[in-house]
């Protein structure tokens, strides 16, 4: 009998979203129903933009402690800012994850209708040209990723624009994460096994390998997305929209070989999130006898958020 070959998330092809978007559209809505990930190539994030965000990023990580430190936000759930070393922990896990994050929000307005659940940006002083880089990376991806919405809305059955009203003011964030180099007897993960809270995760790649999604027999399936491709998955908030027919998957990423546990891993992943008062209520589309509403209650994305928050230890009881 002969060896059946080892799955692979599919990389597709952005570009032609603009001259088959049903087609791009099939074969995303496709990719997600079988593994809850995508990876795609001409995505149209500026390479300038994303290198000097690498470069920022690292920079950044490089300083002193006590100066990173200097733009954590006790209390703020990680939301803005910098949040250190061993403070996420992936929900049931019994380690803490081996990472450093910072996180970019969406600039809004002084008054604007959600300045109570959405806090204002934090800029450090160094690097020079952190605030607009970021800004223009979070622009981008924002804009990259109302693209893809509108091929999941197409798969889905939905108008194209269906996602524009849920996401307009979003509550989206951008994340620059560095995994510091691991001792080789280190027992925790880089990053426990979870699933993402929000619509879709957007990552850029990562020069350092780890990136693992849960097989649904059980196994593991490295996640290696081509230089300039981006990997593309369903969040939890999805998942419930779509009442499961868009999975939102387990995922991980793992210590790396012992060769290679001196160095950092760097990634740059941007949650995309609906506006605090969107309400997640399942799909009509999504609900069949085969497939009965699993939750008959709508929630908020912005108390859906918060619930997990806790969990994951960013949000204190």
């Amino acid at each position: 009998m002969l060896d059946t070959p080892q799955a692979q998330v599919p990389l597709l092809d952005m570009g032609t979203q603009g001259t088959d978007p049903a087609g791009f559209a099939k074969a995303l809505g496709t990719s997600f129903e079988r593994f809850g990930f995508a990876m795609v190539s001409n995505h149209g994030v500026p390479d300038a933009i994303v290198e000097r965000a690498w470069a920022m990023t690292k920079a950044f990580f490089g300083l002193p402690e006590d100066q990173k430190r200097a733009y954590f936000q006790a209390g703020g759930g990680g939301a803005r800012g910098y949040t250190p070393f061993k403070t996420e922990i992936a929900k049931g896990a019994t380690h803490v994850d081996l990472k450093e994050f910072w996180h970019v929000g969406r600039e809004l307005a002084r008054g604007h209708r959600f300045e109570k659940e959405m806090a204002p940006n934090v800029w450090p002083d160094q690097p020079e040209g952190f605030k607009e880089t970021f800004l223009a990376l979070f622009k981008a991806l924002d804009d990259a990723g109302l693209r893809l919405l509108s091929a999941i809305a197409v798969h889905l059955g939905l108008e194209p624009n269906w996602f524009e009203h849920a996401v307009d003011d979003g509550n989206s964030v951008l994340r620059l994460l560095h995994y510091p180099p691991v001792p080789a007897d280190a027992p925790e993960v880089r990053a426990g096994a979870h699933e993402d809270i929000n619509l879709i995760t957007l990552l850029l790649g990562a020069e350092e390998a780890g990136l693992e999604l849960l097989e649904k027999n059980g196994s593991w399936l490295p996640v290696k997305p081509p230089a300039g491709a981006m990997v593309v998955n369903v969040g939890d908030m999805l998942q419930r929209l779509t009442n499961h027919v868009l999975p939102s998957t387990t995922h991980r990423v793992v210590n790396p070989a012992p060769e290679r546990r001196g160095f950092s891993r760097y990634s740059m992943p941007y949650f995309l999130h609906p506006a605090p008062d969107f309400m997640i209520a399942t799909l009509p589309g999504t609900i069949t006898a085969d497939n009965p509403n699993r939750y008959e209650t709508p929630i908020s994305s912005h108390d859906y958020l918060h619930e997990r928050l806790v969990e994951i230890g960013l949000i204190k009881k």
